[in-house]
């Protein structure tokens, strides 16, 4: 858990210089909120407390990377309590719960406060000065998401509010869009991802299942106005690789058989994809992950390796 922690550093220090030190403040709380959560749950419930190994932190380092950056500081500790007490504790504590706690806190906090979790969105400061929109009203500085340009105003709408296709690869890959605080750099993610693939702590199987799987099917059913199929696009922009590499391969909800990984990562694939064309909601993502989140115990029973026995009285 610590290391996970660590290898999601990087984009926090980056989404520091890109939206300013607010950033820093809301992970702050969102972490310290996780932590307190974890302890007073387990207290409440009779359980040994276990702060110390690191799950409360990367739970609470995800359910900040998956809030836009212009939210008050009191909705990181809702989320908290959400993602913590309801969705972990609630449901047997570490090891047993169904969803995955930071995805949870998110949906929790899009249902009840939709205005502040579609809408806070912060411009990137280009000129690296951390400290420009510290205190500033939110208004002043908000725009909107290319998910969000995308859905209600096309490809040429998202061209030309960030510019050319090429001119969007280099910015969404390197981090330069709006987003959620966490979500925005494809390179740091995947180099976090790769980390933790060369330490053997995740395996390839469900990161690349979903992204090939949401890459193909916006080549074949992109259309003219979503990205005209460019896959690229679709996976450099909004949560999917954050979400592809850090929350789908969540040991507790997800399957361990390799077989049934790539099921797994190929159906929130089709669910990100299908939600993100058909659905009012710009992103897929989270909710693609938490609805394949239950069917993980079945595909671990489907895909189970076979146990090969001798034929009764062969070992008289």
């Amino acid at each position: 858990m610590w290391t996970v922690s660590a290898s999601l550093m990087p984009p926090l220090i980056l989404s520091v210089f890109i939206f300013g030190i607010q950033t820093l403040l809301i992970t702050f709380v969102s972490v310290a909120s996780c932590v307190a959560a974890e302890a007073v749950s387990q207290k409440l419930l009779h359980r040994p407390v276990t702060i110390r190994d690191g799950s409360a932190v990367v739970t609470g380092l995800l359910l900040a990377y998956i809030v836009p950056p212009g939210v008050p500081f009191w909705m990181p500790i809702l989320g908290a309590v959400m993602s913590i007490y309801v969705a972990k504790h609630l449901l047997g504590g570490i090891g047993f719960n169904i969803f995955n706690p930071a995805l949870i806190g998110r949906a929790f906090l899009v249902a009840t406060f939709p205005v502040a979790m579609t809408s806070a969105w912060l411009i990137p400061i280009r000129d690296l000065s951390i400290f420009k929109y510290v205190g500033s009203g939110v208004d002043a500085v908000s725009t909107a998401t290319p998910l969000y340009v995308l859905k209600h105003y096309g490809m040429a709408g998202l061209t030309e509010r960030f510019g050319s296709t090429l001119k969007m690869y280099g910015d969404f890959f390197l981090g330069w869009q709006p987003g959620s605080i966490g979500e925005t750099s494809a390179l740091f993610l995947i180099l976090g991802g790769l980390y933790l693939l060369y330490k053997g702590y995740i395996t390839w199987h469900v990161p690349v299942s979903i992204i090939v799987t949401a890459g193909f099917l916006t080549w074949v059913f992109g259309g003219e106005r979503y990205f005209t199929g460019d896959p690229i696009l679709s996976v450099i922009s909004g949560g999917l690789i954050l979400g592809a590499i850090y929350m789908a391969t969540d040991y507790v909800t997800s399957p361990t058989q390799p077989s049934a990984k790539l099921i797994f990562g190929a159906g929130i694939g089709v669910l990100t994809v299908l939600i993100r064309l058909k659905g009012g909601y710009p992103e897929g993502i989270c909710y693609a992950i938490l609805l394949m989140n239950p069917l993980a115990p079945a595909l671990e029973t489907w895909f189970r390796p076979k146990r090969f026995a001798p034929p009764k009285g062969a070992m008289k």
